[in-house]
């Protein structure tokens, strides 16, 4: 089975394909000549997602996935949330929208946050959502330096270690990403 990723980023890409079954084959934007970046303009991350997959059904015609995931967290009142990737600005580093989310920590006692991703999944003429969540917490420095995004500054509940301390399996087995994609691969069974 073919499916297509809606994503230009090459890290969503690698955990994604560790995730899958190997009968389940990922084609790329790339791939399928999409070179237009798909601009995520809705204001929810189930929004979002199926924005992207509705563009490369419409566009292409191919069946595919995309995904949209936010941190939310408690004391900033679920923000970042949906603006998660552009918390710092427009075409910011992944460096700094965690160097931002410290100084907006800084001092804070309520630490809480959660991950949250949903996929949605254009298949053979229908739409389906999954979502995943992963509670933790806002570490008050980076640590690890594997995985990306807010990853080093990310404790989920009941671990030691941040994401980026994780190895690609282990965070896989918890994460946001990792239950969502779960969900899809049950439904394709």
């Amino acid at each position: 089975m073919e499916l297509v990723f809606a994503t230009n980023n090459k890290n969503k890409v690698k955990e994604i394909i560790a995730l899958l079954l190997p009968s389940i084959e990922i084609l790329t934007l790339s791939e399928i000549g999409c070179t237009e970046e798909i601009e995520e303009t809705e204001n929810t991350l189930e929004g979002n997602a199926k924005l992207k997959a509705n563009y490369i059904t419409k566009k292409y015609g191919y069946d595919c996935f995309a995904d949209d995931t936010g941190l939310e967290v408690d004391t900033l009142n679920g923000a970042p949330g949906v603006y998660s990737a552009r918390y710092a600005g427009e075409n910011v580093t992944y460096e700094d929208n965690v160097q931002k989310m410290l100084r907006e920590m800084k001092g804070k006692t309520n630490r809480k946050a959660q991950f949250r991703t949903v996929v949605a999944l254009n298949f053979k003429g229908k739409q389906y959502l999954f979502e995943g969540n992963c509670k933790g917490e806002i570490t008050n420095n980076k640590h690890g330096n594997d995985g990306f995004g807010y990853d080093p500054i990310f404790r989920p509940l009941g671990f030691k270690q941040t994401f980026a301390e994780m190895s690609l399996e282990e965070k896989g087995k918890i994460s946001h990403r990792g239950l969502a994609v779960k969900k899809l691969v049950s439904f394709l069974k």
